[in-house]
This record gives structure tokens, sequence and C-alpha cells, in this order.
């Protein structure tokens, strides 16, 4: 404590535990797609549960890669799946594009438009496949807050009792 004019000044300091989660992989700045967009025959189970049930494939690589897995099933009628349209499937576009900025590939927001949009379904295959490969994995860390306050103490008058003590 220190005395400023005949009052008392007490500097408070309150931690908090908080919890941060960090992404560690060893991954090249740089690097490329470790498989080609049809590339199918590198992991036939991938193809073959995109073929038979792709929204259940799609929904598997989501959660692989740590997001919710209903996100897939945002893009409007699965709209790349039934055909080219006019709009780029923005959940797709946003994957692949997520996906790529985790592992450090290079590309570009064009390519995965242009890829997303005309490739759907072999994107979504190259996406899992790459997640796959490379895994999601993550280490816990912890970490503290610390709050100072500066807050002046009043000594307490004659015949009066405070509720809380400092």
């Amino acid at each position: 404590m220190e005395t400023v004019t005949g009052q008392e000044k007490m500097t408070t300091i309150s931690t908090q535990p908080g919890v941060v989660t960090t992404q560690v992989m060893s991954v090249e700045p740089g690097s490329r797609w470790t498989t080609d967009m049809c590339d199918c025959c590198d992991d036939c189970g991938i193809c073959c549960c995109a073929l038979w049930c792709f929204p259940c494939m799609m929904c598997n690589t989501v959660s692989e890669f740590g997001e919710c897995m209903c996100l897939p099933l945002m893009d409007p009628f699965c709209m790349g799946y039934l055909g080219c349209s006019s709009l780029c499937p923005p959940i797709t576009l946003a994957m692949r594009a997520a996906v790529r900025e985790r592992y450090k590939i290079k590309g570009s927001i064009c390519d995965d438009s242009v890829r997303s949009c005309c490739c759907y379904s072999c994107s979504w295959c190259q996406m899992a496949r790459e997640i796959k490969r490379r895994g999601n994995y993550s280490v816990v860390t912890t970490a503290q807050t610390t709050i100072v306050t500066n807050t002046p103490v009043y000594p307490p008058h004659q015949g009066y009792t405070p509720l809380v003590e400092y």
C-alpha cells in the first residue's frame, strides 16, 4: 500500500486462468496439395463414400477438420453436386480456403472458387484426403489474464463497520 496525501491507495492484482488452443503441425510453408483433384485411386474409401453417400462424406470431412458436422448441409441444395450453378457454393469455398490456410498450401481464392464450382465432388474428395493425410493436431496450453487496478482505500469512519473488508 502506498500513502497519497493522507489516503491509502491499494493496488489489486487478480489472475484468471484460461485455456488457449493452438494448432501444431509440421508443414512446410508454401507446400502443395498432397494429391491432385482427380486422384481418386489414392484413397478409394473416400471416393466410394462420396459416390454412395456424398453428404455423409462431406459431413465426416468437416467433422475431422474440427468444424460443425452439419456445416456442408448449409450449401443450398448441395448446389455444386447437382450441377454447376452460376453461384459458387459458399461453404465449400470457405472450407477449401480454410484447409489451404491451415496446411499452408499454395493457391488463391480464385482457384478455390473455380474448383469448388466446376469440380464440386472432386474438390471435397481432395480436401478429405488432405485432412486424412495431414491430420488435425492440436495442443491445449494454459494462459493467465492479469488485471491490475489502482483503487483508493479510505480509512473507516468512527462507528462504521464496512460490509466487505479489503
